[in-house]
């Protein structure tokens, strides 16, 4: 009986060590940090000290898991430098994108051998605005099935990395239902400019031209592979 208790006692206490550090990473994921973010374009070659008097910096509350390298809560770390690049409203103003060296020859971070492209998407599909400059993103398509007019879901690329985040603008989107009634809203949709090679900017463009992407904001361990279309048939099983 003492031994029963003594195990009692034991699998209690685990339980309520897990629970501390449950509570602990719950706590340190949703903890979010005051840093700089751009509120309007910074034009490459333009000094931080003319940007910030030009309105063109605020502070914004993000969460911790969210946080881009070198992020800054304050300009003085980066007196005397100029925008690297082009940084566009909503991006974090990280230390990597100012320098004295002058602006660079490309606007945008592209890695060598890639290009850039954009893309437009709405706020569900762009992960309710939590995709920034630096993210990787898996893209999915869902679209509908040109030989057998079956709609599908897909994942088109498992990994590709955003370079710049544009500014939002209202689009106006009507739908119609079975009885004929047309609805009509507003829906903000964002360009997003991702950097791809010249197979996957082929397959992007023509994802969005014949269907409609979304988004998937990754972490280094989100794990993401291509498998077969989600269709009506497979819903459920």
């Amino acid at each position: 009986m003492v031994a029963a208790v003594i195990v009692a006692a034991l699998g209690g206490l685990l339980v309520f060590l897990w629970a501390q550090g449950a509570d602990s990473r719950a706590e340190d994921r949703f903890d979010t940090v005051e840093v700089l973010k751009a509120t309007a374009i910074i034009e490459p070659g333009e000094k931080i000290e003319d940007a910030q008097a030009a309105g063109k910096l605020a502070l914004s509350s993000v969460s911790q898991d969210a946080l881009l390298n070198g992020y800054q809560t304050n300009t003085e770390g980066l007196a005397g430098t100029t925008a690297m690049q082009t940084i566009y409203p909503g991006e974090q103003i990280i230390a990597d994108k100012f320098g004295t060296g002058g602006a660079a020859s490309s606007p945008l971070p592209i890695p060598d051998e890639q290009i850039a492209i954009s893309v437009n998407l709405t706020d569900p599909s762009r992960v309710a605005g939590f995709v920034n400059p630096g993210s990787e993103v898996a893209i999915f398509v869902t679209g509908t099935d040109a030989a057998t007019g079956v709609g599908y879901t897909r994942l088109l690329l498992p990994r590709v990395g955003v370079v710049g985040v544009g500014n939002t603008t209202p689009v106006s989107t009507t739908t119609t239902d079975e009885t004929g009634a047309s609805t009509t809203e507003q829906l903000p949709r964002t360009l997003l400019t991702i950097s791809v090679d010249q197979r996957q900017a082929e397959k992007i463009l023509f994802a969005q031209a014949n269907g409609e992407l979304a988004f998937g904001l990754l972490t280094e361990s989100s794990a993401v592979s291509p498998g077969p279309a989600m269709t009506s048939d497979q819903l459920f099983k």
